[in-house]
């Protein structure tokens, strides 16, 4: 609002110079005096063309024609304001009476450009402090009192440029109205913008407006009226960016309300704020504001404690939040929608395809923690939760203080990069927890139940989900206590039934595991059984949603103690994966002594009858194949003599 109070400073040191002007000089030279004395009191060119036309009574006024400020030296792109026409209203019977009462004060059409250097300059810093509600210097006997009636400012450009980053922004349609009945009293204004082609009122009332000139803050209300709901703010305000009261904001449609300034199609997730209630003890420096007693609603999620927000090149947010039970489950939404490319897997229905836009994390850094009683995520609900976020430069940390999940506890870190393409890491540790409803809710298995501890570190790289999720590399591994698998009954199947289904009862589990190019593989399984012990490998497709795994339950005491294993496969998508016993594997791993007495048994009948059959002698240790190949290379030998004993006779 500084650069406002410039400009109503400009068109009061215009206003008093015309004035003046009118009770001395003829009409044609009031321009070229009026334009020579605000750039004597301003340090600013002032131009003035087209005819000056000027009236007596009962209103004395001027009407210009084109005029145009000049811009700091150091400016680019043309005057800092320039305007069709000016014109100036002085009632006549109270300037008799020794007063100045402006009755109107208008420019149509103007263009206002502001401009803010690299080195921090700006381009409305002009000499206009001294301007006084009398109109004349403090030191001047009987001063005068000036009053306005009106200024009005309609179908203004405004346009700012940021030299340090080449941004520049541009308002049409402007118009600012504003009514000042006592030099000693209150002012009041309306600005009207459309950044987003909606208009956007703001109505607000200064106190000792007078008071502003001389760089005293002072109270003042304003309220912002726009599509989606309203802002209000009540407290003191000065020239110099400085605001210190209450602020609250009631935005029944936040993503009207975003459109209506001008960031239109944005689909903020329910829970985060697609209506937005804010109550809070606001403190403005220009630089940094700061809400303090913050009382926040994001949909039906209420939360409390402090936020302030630095106004750096990239804005920095700190802060400290404490909530009941948030309701994030829109984050997890698989159709890509509102839940912003996230979703949990869908039986037979793969990850989500949905592109994930973390553009935002460039907007702003970030150091925020946030307590809540419990998190709904959806796809994983949460207990007490302590979370501390930091983002710097696109790379967001969730450091996980404390989380209760699933009866047990959660520690770690999660960290989303943005920096160089989209990538998702994190270390957790997890302890005391319920697997079965862990796997259920992050792989949709179901039947496996035990109280555990588990490790995971992995990273995974893409722009959506799925292609995360064919991505990830890392490792882990888990133990448990007593539990059950549901769907077989390997004890059931150690005493020789082959048929699935039932459940089997352990008193121990332990793996490790890696993770490559989106599968999981573990050879290492260890579980105790009641029983006996079992083993296990195979491999998860995390990104493809299935499973190749076999079981193998090993009893020491079958078979009069020469064991017995029955390998179980689990093979199939994780909507419906199948057990079956894999014979195969059974026979070879069971029978394998009794296959090769088998073979030789067989094998030595068939010798027997080879030899009996040719009338081969065997020598110790010869084998048939080579007694028979002697036994032929004999019966050669002979018939070759025999052949070359007649070629002789």
């Amino acid at each position: 609002m500084r650069w406002l109070f410039r400009i109503v400073g400009f068109f009061l040191v215009m206003a008093v110079v015309a004035v003046v002007s009118l009770l001395l000089l003829p009409g044609d030279r009031i321009a070229r005096i009026a334009a020579d004395q605000i750039e004597a009191q301003t340090g600013r060119a002032v131009t003035l063309s087209g005819d000056t036309q000027v009236s007596f009574w009962p209103v004395l006024g001027v009407s210009t024609g084109k005029m145009a400020i000049a811009n700091a030296e150091w400016a680019q792109g043309g005057p800092m304001m320039e305007a069709d026409s000016l014109k100036v209203g002085v009632d006549m019977a109270a300037l008799i009476g020794g007063s100045i009462r402006i009755t109107g004060l208008e420019a149509e059409n103007p263009v206002i450009r502001l401009e803010t250097a690299a080195d921090g300059r700006v381009n409305w810093q002009v000499g206009v402090e001294g301007v006084s509600p009398s109109g004349v210097s403090e030191g001047a006997p009987n001063p005068l009192s000036l009053t306005l009636d009106r200024a009005l400012i309609t179908n203004a450009t405004v346009s700012y440029t940021d030299r340090a980053t080449g941004a520049t922004s541009i308002y049409d349609g402007v118009g600012f109205d504003m009514r000042w009945p006592d030099a000693a009293g209150a002012a009041d204004f309306i600005l009207t913008l459309q950044p987003g082609g909606s208009p956007v009122e703001v109505t607000a009332t200064v106190q000792n407006f007078a008071g502003l000139f001389e760089g005293a803050a002072q109270p003042m209300v304003a309220q912002a009226r726009l599509a989606g709901g309203t802002v209000r703010f009540d407290g003191r305000g000065g020239p110099g960016l400085f605001a210190q009261g209450r602020l609250s904001a009631d935005l029944p449609d936040t993503g009207a309300a975003l459109a209506a300034l001008g960031v239109g199609g944005v689909d903020i997730p329910r829970g985060l704020g697609r209506a937005v209630s804010l109550e809070g003890a606001l403190d403005f420096n220009g630089t940094r504001a700061a809400l303090d007693d913050l009382a926040l609603t994001l949909d039906s999620n209420r939360l409390a404690g402090a936020v302030a927000v630095a106004m750096t090149d990239v804005p920095r947010v700190t802060g400290q939040l404490s909530a009941g039970a948030l309701d994030l489950s829109a984050l997890s939404a698989s159709d890509g929608g509102s839940g912003g490319g996230g979703g949990a897997p869908k039986p037979g229905g793969g990850w989500s395809k949905a592109r994930i836009d973390a553009s935002g994390l460039a907007a702003f850094d970030a150091e925020l923690s946030l307590a809540a009683q419990s998190v709904n995520l959806g796809q994983f609900q949460l207990g007490e939760t302590q979370v501390v976020a930091t983002n710097d430069r696109s790379r967001a940390v969730f450091d996980i203080r404390r989380m209760a999940a699933y009866g047990g506890q959660i520690a770690g870190d999660f960290v989303m990069n943005n920096r160089a393409g989209l990538s998702v890491g994190g270390r957790l540790q997890a302890s005391g927890v319920d697997m079965k409803a862990l796997l259920t809710a992050a792989a949709g298995i179901s039947r496996f139940q035990a109280t555990g501890q588990a490790r995971v570190e992995f990273l995974g790289v893409g722009n959506s989900l799925d292609a995360i999720m064919r991505s990830l590399s890392g490792d882990g591994g888990f133990s448990t206590g007593r539990g059950v698998i549901d769907g077989i009954d390997l004890d059931r199947l150690m005493r020789g039934d082959m048929t699935t289904g039932g459940t089997t009862v352990f008193d121990a589990t332990s793996a490790t595991f890696t993770i490559a190019g989106g599968v999981l593989r573990n050879n290492d399984l260890s579980m105790a059984l009641p029983f006996a012990r079992a083993t296990g490998a195979g491999q998860v497709d995390l990104g493809g949603q299935s499973i190749d795994y076999t079981v193998t339950p090993i009893s020491l005491t079958a078979r009069d103690g020469r064991g017995l294993s029955v390998p179980v496969r689990v093979r199939g998508p994780w909507a419906d994966p199948k057990i079956s016993i894999d014979l195969e594997r059974a026979i070879k791993q069971n029978f394998q002594e009794e296959i090769d007495a088998k073979e030789q048994e067989v094998r030595q009948k068939v010798e027997d009858k080879v030899t009996d059959k040719l009338g081969v002698q065997k020598n110790e240790g010869q084998s048939v194949e080579d007694a028979v190949k002697d036994r032929v290379e004999d019966k050669l030998k002979d018939e070759l003599k025999k052949g070359f004993g007649k070629l002789f006779e």
